[in-house]
């Protein structure tokens, strides 16, 4: 990872000597409040856990675990947010499929749009390594990936107004005002993942009450997001999340289809919260 931010970095610097003055004169033109956008369920210093339980077959175990953070930053003179993503399966299944994966990205403070997104993902045989450095002004996006080679390909992609990378994207997806729903709609969204923006959605399923592992009965929005198929997940509607129905809008469980069997996900710990929790975990 060191490694590849280092050459990720190092073509960063490229960018922002031929885009750079452009970019400051914006960032200087702009409103630059250091303050956090108030309409936002989350702050910064907030991490959330999970833990990943793997079925195959009628065995369910617990596999590994998953944390996203979400930090203050600048980028360009501006305040920013870095929201971190990161997956691993416990070390006494990486025998069966060894996941090592981490998600970056850089967005700024005030609207979520991504500055730059770094994924490194390493999951049984598959690696995969890229950069991107957004440059909304004129809409597009600068890759870098790394061939199986060990070599780096660039290159330039165009994307539409309020596309985001997958981290950011789930940062935005908690922002949904989802009061103004109702059941079956579907909440449009734009992914760039592989060098391809994707026109995907969530569709709504309304409030749901769930009671599971000591946690009380919690009121919850139920979504499906259309999956884009890959490495890990199927294509299509296989993927149902369960979000808190309150201030925070956490994502409490989220249960799944992957290529080999299926994967839950659960909350298992909180620091941060901007709001005070209205449930209670196990351990706290």
């Amino acid at each position: 990872m060191k490694r590849f931010k280092k050459q990720y970095h190092n073509y960063n610097e490229i960018l922002l000597f031929r885009e750079g003055f452009f970019l400051l004169l914006l960032s200087l033109l702009s409103l630059s409040s250091s303050s956090q956008n108030k309409s936002f369920p989350f702050i910064p210093n907030e991490i959330v856990s999970y833990e990943i339980n793997y079925n195959w077959g009628f065995i369910w175990v617990s596999a590994g675990e998953v944390s996203f953070s979400v930090k203050s930053s600048e980028v360009y003179g501006k305040p920013a947010l870095t929201l971190t993503g990161e997956g691993k399966t416990f070390p006494k299944y990486d025998w069966f499929y060894k996941v090592r994966d981490i998600y970056e990205s850089k967005v700024d403070a005030q609207t979520l749009r991504p500055y730059s997104f770094i994924r490194d993902v390493n999951e049984g045989k598959s690696q995969i390594n890229n950069a991107y450095v957004f440059n909304h002004p004129k809409n597009e996006a600068y890759s870098i990936i790394r061939q199986q080679d060990g070599s780096f390909k660039k290159d330039t992609i165009e994307f539409p107004l309020e596309t985001y990378d997958v981290i950011s994207m789930i940062y935005k997806s908690r922002c949904i005002d989802f009061s103004q729903y109702k059941k079956d709609d579907k909440i449009p969204i734009k992914i760039l993942l592989d060098n391809a923006v994707y026109d995907t959605y969530i569709r709504y399923f309304g409030i749901e009450t769930i009671d599971f592992r000591g946690i009380a009965p919690i009121k919850c929005h139920k979504f499906k997001p259309y999956l884009i198929e890959g490495t890990i997940f199927t294509g299509g509607e296989d993927m149902t999340v369960w979000v808190t129905a309150d201030e925070n809008k956490i994502p409490i469980y989220i249960e799944s289809k992957i290529l080999v069997g299926n994967i839950k996900a659960v909350l298992t710990g909180t620091t941060g919260l901007k709001y005070p929790k209205q449930y209670m975990l196990p351990q706290d």
